[in-house]
């Protein structure tokens, strides 16, 4: 993965914690965990969203 590619990827998360700050809708550790490690390029996005939904679903 380039730099450049990881660059856009920690700014998204920036972006997307701010989006949520302002909504009022707190992040959890466990959610900045894994933007971390997408943002550091450690996991794919599927991977991410995956464990996302994991963390919040019922089942």
């Amino acid at each position: 993965m380039s730099t450049v590619d990881l660059e856009k990827r920690k700014r998204a998360v920036k972006i997307s914690k701010a989006i949520n700050s302002i909504e009022g809708v707190p992040v959890s550790e466990k959610a900045e965990k894994i933007y971390s490690q997408w943002a550091d390029g450690k996991i794919t996005g599927e991977q991410m969203k995956a464990q996302i939904l994991q963390m919040y679903s019922r089942a």
